[in-house]
């Protein structure tokens, strides 16, 4: 029996992102399998009902969000204490992957969204950083990361090279140094490492 957890993935992926910090701050292994967006492994279909990535399947249950991902990984170990201020950083992060990630979106992908307005949507995402801006300190939820910083982190630089000296340009200094750390950081880096795509052939891939 398969009892290592596997952890469907695509490396850039904000989503995807967020699944493995959370899983490398447990250390909690899991068989990695790298996916391809364009090129899906049948496996990962079958395991998969969203058929979007990240995706965690376990010996008895499938998590197809990232979010849970986080939290099962951070429930089995939770070193950081991420988990902490649980509450107020869900109503954070629901934020993000609402309104924000809609607007980030539209604003990234205008070929997309053809009756969208790019800047008015850019405009909408930037209503959700003054947010951010007003709540650091320097992390969301006071001196170190919490379940939220690591939820929105990615999609925040996302947003930002999008157009990234526009982004330096706005008065979200708290922020950009935020992201700065964040990018630069050993915690991010280990997490973009690249493998190859996937195939049902080959070795396991273990992370971390």
């Amino acid at each position: 029996m398969h009892t290592t957890p596997i952890l469907y993935s695509f490396r850039r992926c904000p989503y995807a992102i967020r699944a493995r910090l959370a899983i490398q701050s447990a250390s909690v292994q899991v068989e990695l399998r790298e996916i391809l967006l364009r090129d899906k492994a049948p496996k990962f279909l079958e395991a998969s009902k969203s058929k979007t990535v990240p995706c965690l399947q376990t010996a008895d249950n499938i998590l197809d969000e990232s979010l849970e991902i986080m939290i099962w990984a951070l429930k089995i170990n939770d070193p950081s204490n991420w988990l902490k201020e649980h509450d107020e950083s869900i109503e954070l992060i629901e934020t993000c992957d609402g309104p924000f990630k809609n607007a980030l979106d539209r604003t990234k992908y205008p070929n997309r969204y053809p009756d969208e307005d790019a800047v008015e949507n850019r405009l909408l995402a930037s209503n959700f950083l003054d947010l951010i801006e007003g709540q650091l300190k320097p992390c969301l939820f006071g001196e170190r990361y919490n379940l939220a910083d690591i939820a929105i982190l990615p999609f925040i630089r996302q947003f930002a090279h999008i157009d990234f000296n526009w982004f330096l340009s706005q008065p979200w200094p708290k922020t950009a140094q935020w992201l700065e750390n964040f990018k630069t950081s050993e915690m991010f880096n280990s997490v973009m490492k690249k493998y190859p795509k996937w195939e049902e052939d080959d070795p396991i891939t273990l992370f971390p």
